[in-house]
Parts: C-alpha cells; structure tokens; sequence
C-alpha cells in the first residue's frame, strides 16, 4: 500500500469519516465498519481530499483532458481535485451538471466547461453504479469519451450478482475504476496498527461473505 493510500485512511478515521462500530448498509447488510465521505465538510479537509484525489489520478497512468463532477457531491469533488491538480502543475478545465436543464441563460445541463476529449469522472463511491451510467451516457451524448471513474472508496463487495458495483460497470463500458483506497488496503492497515487490529476479524468476515472476486 502506497503512503497515500494509508495517509488516506488514517485520514478518514480522523475525520469520523471511517468509522467501525455495527452499521447497516444501503443493501441491507450488518457491516462493521461504514465510510461517510460527506463529513469532509470544512475548507482544510476539503483541501486534502482533493490532493489526494490528484495524487489517485497521477499514480494511475490514466490520461484525461478534463474533469467531470456529477450533481451534487461530485461538484465539490471535482473543483477540489482540479485545484489540487493545478497546484502540481496540471491545470485541466472542470465542469458538472445540473439536474434539471435550464431554459435560459447560457442553458443546458452543463456548468463550466464544455465536454470534450478524455472525460475523468469524480464521485464519492460507487453502491449500485447508477449515477456513473448516467454520467458516462451524458459525457458521450455531447461528444466526449469517458476516460475512467475515480471515487474516494471502493468497499469491494457484491452487488447484485457475483460481481461488484465497480467492476460491472469497468466490464460494461470498458473504462477504469480508480479508488483512492480500497477494502483491501483498509484490511491491511488494521493489520498495521494495533489499537486498531480488534476490528480486523470482523472486517475481513464481511469481506469473505459479501466481497466480490478480485
């Protein structure tokens, strides 16, 4: 696991963003440990978010010409990721869209820039992989080409078949998924650290009941 990755989780457990306890997921499951990226709510958590988003997207080889945040987290997500890419030298247009289109103005459902080129696409999470389709249909509707989806992180279990949320939408549209930090990377961090090892057990058995195959 790379330090960012590990800087990362150590800073959503400080946050309360990463939390272990007994949780119940969207889906319904008990699991013992939940991820709220909506509590990165203040200007300095909001800063290192976005770097380490940067930082996911230079590490990952991907290249893009802009980036896309989809209504409504995905708005904040991507300016703080295009500032903190421009602050390491890549300086790349940003835009997002609006729920509803608008009927005057400069109209339509795109705020910022035009889309156009290699798309990347900042979310939170992926859960049931909805948002994100909607998302690439939109970007390749005004001409554009969806480069990759890069979310905060990826919880690794099944969705409603054997495969993840993330993987059947990398399988459908044959774009990447990157995640800041993933299940496995949390796992081997509880592995770490001892004050937090009394959790590891029951992380890993959600991970062997619910995780989808690598």
């Amino acid at each position: 696991m790379t330090d960012f990755r590990q800087d990362f989780l150590e800073f959503a457990l400080a946050r309360d963003v990463l939390r272990f306890g007994e949780f119940v997921t969207k889906a319904g499951r008990q699991t013992p440990y939940f991820f709220n990226a909506g509590l990165f709510n203040d200007g300095e958590s909001l800063r290192r978010l976005g770097d380490f988003y940067a930082r996911a997207y230079l590490t990952s080889g991907v290249q893009c010409d802009q980036l896309y945040g989809p209504a409504y987290k995905g708005i904040t997500l991507a300016a703080a990721a295009a500032i903190a890419l421009a602050e390491k030298g890549h300086n790349l247009p940003y835009s997002y869209n609006r729920k509803e289109a608008k009927d005057h103005g400069e109209g339509g459902v795109i705020v910022g820039a035009a889309l156009a080129g290699r798309v990347l696409i900042i979310d939170d999470v992926i859960t049931d992989g909805g948002a994100k389709r909607e998302s690439i249909e939109l970007i390749r509707a005004q001409g554009a080409t969806p480069a990759a989806v890069l979310i905060a992180f990826d919880r690794m279990e099944r969705g409603r078949g054997e495969r993840s949320a993330v993987q059947e939408l990398q399988q459908e549209y044959a774009i990447p998924v990157i995640a800041i930090a993933t299940l496995d990377d949390l796992l081997a961090m509880l592995g770490r650290k001892a004050e937090l090892s009394r959790h590891r057990a029951a992380v890993l058995a959600y991970r062997e009941q619910y995780g989808a195959p690598a």
